[in-house]
């Protein structure tokens, strides 16, 4: 029973390290925008494709691959800001819209590309961490957990610790009176569109040699972040971290001694008792952060 617990804990520390680096990127979008992201899924799917593409069919190297899918994804979220939501800024029904227009041109693209059929991504080492003879922790899992635990705290040296960062904050916190103190709305949209489709982009690369890639991956990956988002707070990037722990513990756990749809039940339960007992989540506030 004991390895049992052991093994569980291991998958839902995997599942929470990329289910976090989704989450913070969606939070960090809507504090500095206020845009509800829908197609956030879809660029998660776009950094596991860009594996397919690169990894499995021209054979580079996987760190090479693995920037190419941040940068690429990076460089799609610029594309939607500008296209997208920068002229939409005064109507976030209308950003929400076209965000759902635009996963479903995602996912056309990557079916029209790829297929409808699931692709294989070879692992990148087949290793295995044996803690006992029941406790086994995948190499490749174990990649994901410590990329994600890099860039969250290179994020958070970078929103502390320089001056970008800081008016990332202050347009977060304030957007009109960051405006008043000369700190340019459309260029902290960008940064903050750039690194939060990039930490979803990341995340699908680091996970395609684990699961089915698939046009349709975003889905449970999007419901996962916007619950997190919601229990944490919207617009708080340590509230995303602790929920995506929290989530992914929660949701692991139950699938494991009861079901996937119990666990799914679970994870939206655990959301509205957060939302009744506390409507701003647990580490929200009444304005938006």
């Amino acid at each position: 029973m004991l390895d049992l617990l052991l093994q569980t804990g291991l998958n839902a520390l995997y599942s929470a390290s990329y289910i976090s680096l989704v989450a913070v990127g969606l939070v960090l979008i809507f504090g500095v925008m206020g845009i509800v992201n829908f197609a956030h899924g879809e660029l998660f799917m776009a950094g596991a494709y860009v594996v397919v593409a690169l990894y499995s069919g021209f054979k580079l190297p996987y760190l090479l691959v693995a920037a190419i899918g941040l940068i690429f994804v990076g460089c799609l979220g610029l594309l939607m800001e500008r296209t997208m939501f920068r002229p939409l800024r005064t109507n976030p029904l209308g950003g929400l819209v076209a965000s759902i227009g635009f996963l479903m041109i995602l996912q056309a693209l990557a079916s029209m590309t790829f297929g409808v059929r699931m692709a294989f991504v070879p692992p990148v080492t087949q290793e295995v961490i044996e803690f006992s003879e029941r406790v086994r922790l995948p190499v490749q899992r174990l990649y994901v957990i410590l990329a994600a635990f890099g860039f969250l705290t290179l994020l958070w040296l970078f929103l502390t610790k320089t001056r970008f960062g800081w008016a990332l904050r202050a347009s977060a916190q304030d957007p009109e009176a960051a405006a008043l103190q000369g700190i340019s709305i459309n260029q902290t949209a960008k940064i903050a569109m750039f690194i939060g489709a990039a930490l979803a982009g990341i995340a699908g690369v680091l996970t395609a040699p684990l699961i089915s890639v698939n046009p349709h991956m975003g889905h449970s990956v999007i419901i996962a972040a916007f619950i997190v988002a919601i229990v944490g707070g919207v617009g708080s990037l340590e509230g995303a971290v602790v929920a995506s722990v929290a989530y992914a513990f929660v949701h692991t756990f139950v699938t494991t001694f009861f079901d996937g749809v119990i666990a799914d039940i679970t994870g939206l339960s655990l959301m509205l008792i957060v939302l009744i007992i506390k409507p701003t989540g647990l580490f929200g506030t009444a304005d938006r952060a």
